[in-house]
């Protein structure tokens, strides 16, 4: 397991590894339809189905301190894009524990639990439509 100094190193790396939505995707201003509730860094998230029907996870983090939200956005887009939306809805918010373990606050951990429940609201209405995404 992890000592507490190699998981910040790593959640650090993933943070670096954040990459925004693309123009093609979305541009600011973004649609307050696609902000994740309750999170401190404005996390916005969008979900774009693929031709064989999987999903492509994008999303933008407004505030530059947002270190948390971009290593969970990198985490969550490197692992789940490219699956079926009902596997992707599957997803449950207890991650962010998992994850962060007990180095964020309350308040934080809500925000990081926000972007997970805002991926799942997304995968579950990609099973339902063909429209995915409005920029």
């Amino acid at each position: 397991m992890f000592d507490p100094a190699d998981r910040t190193g790593l959640l650090l790396s993933y943070a670096d590894q954040f990459r925004e939505v693309p123009a093609e995707v979305a541009t600011r201003p973004f649609a307050k339809s696609h902000q994740v509730p309750q999170c401190e860094s404005e996390a916005y998230v969008w979900a774009v189905k693929r031709p064989n029907a999987t999903l492509d996870l994008y999303f933008a983090v407004e505030n530059p301190a947002g270190v948390s939200a971009k290593a969970l956005a990198a985490i969550l887009g490197k692992t789940l894009s490219g699956l079926p939306a009902r596997e992707i809805a599957q997803v449950t918010p207890d991650i962010v524990e998992k994850i962060f373990r007990q180095n964020i606050s309350m308040g934080k951990g809500l925000g990081l639990m926000s972007m997970v429940q805002a991926v799942r609201t997304l995968a579950n209405a990609a099973e339902r439509s063909d429209t995915t995404h409005d920029a």
